[in-house]
């Protein structure tokens, strides 16, 4: 949600809409400067989350950080706009702070799986009072980006010194366009056995709800209305019913906008909350 006109904006949106739970950037995610956060930002932003009975807030990390890059200058400006991301974090009191991998570039995925795992140990030597953690998410894999893999993620995480710091974000739309099938129930099974067996489950902090506009494999991350999409209805009505993800919280990132005057974040959460089987 928007944190136009306060932090707290963002929840009473959320609210609003009939969310349980709300993401944020807590800046412009395509900038690096930050406007600092006042105490009025704090209290009213925790102040709306107790008032609207709004669980779980989560932040998203700026698009421009790059913790794989091989150029040195790029490399530590991510590692000092991560630092400030994990601060803002928290202290708004939000506990997870989800970050794209990164992309090697001109270096190789080795080489840039090695570089993130060592700018992730230098930021948590950093904030060594910092309560909020890392989310790695998974990726749709477009060029040379990282994170398509579920061992993407597990070696980062394997690499790390402190990696009861670090978790994991999955997200809907990027596993179906890195390859994971999800259509069928066979399907899904497959698929979150393998997250199970590569990062564990038990990582799986937060996941991003999204249809994809581009067919499975495409390695191309386009976000679209769930169900009206590539992946279709049957992936999200098998993930409202795994009993595995029912503690796990969900955002939904799809596009914003209204169609014949409803908010379009109204009309998904239905068609989400539709899927669930009644017991």
């Amino acid at each position: 949600m928007s944190i136009a006109g306060g932090y707290y904006k963002a929840v009473d949106a959320a609210a609003a809409a009939g969310c349980d739970c709300v993401q944020v950037f807590t800046k412009n995610n395509n900038q690096w400067r930050a406007k600092p956060i006042s105490d009025d930002d704090v209290d009213r932003f925790r102040g709306a989350l107790k008032s609207q009975k709004i669980r779980q807030p989560i932040s998203h990390a700026s698009y421009l950080i790059n913790l794989a890059s091989p150029d040195d200058e790029l490399w530590k400006k991510s590692i000092d706009a991560m630092v400030i991301e994990l601060q803002r974090a928290d202290l708004l009191g939000i506990p997870f702070v989800v970050m794209h991998p990164g992309s090697f570039t001109t270096s190789s995925e080795e080489a840039g799986l090695k570089r993130i795992a060592k700018a992730l140990n230098e930021i948590h030597k950093q904030t060594p009072g910092v309560g909020s953690q890392v989310l790695l998410e998974n990726t749709a894999g477009q060029g040379s980006n990282l994170g398509r893999r579920f061992e993407h993620l597990a070696t980062i995480i394997d690499k790390c010194r402190h990696p009861d710091r670090m978790g994991v974000c999955i997200d809907t739309c990027h596993t179906f366009a890195a390859g994971y099938p999800l259509d069928t129930e066979d399907e899904w099974k497959a698929t979150v056995k393998e997250l199970n067996l590569v990062v564990g489950l038990a990582c799986v902090q937060a996941i991003h709800l999204n249809d994809s506009k581009k067919p499975l494999g495409s390695r191309v991350d386009r976000h679209e209305h769930i169900g009206r999409g590539e992946m279709g209805l049957n992936p999200f009505r098998h993930l409202m019913n795994d009993r595995r993800f029912a503690r796990k919280p969900m955002y939904l990132e799809t596009p914003k906008g209204e169609e014949e005057g409803e908010d379009l974040d109204v009309i998904n959460l239905r068609t989400l909350r539709g899927l669930i089987e009644k017991n």
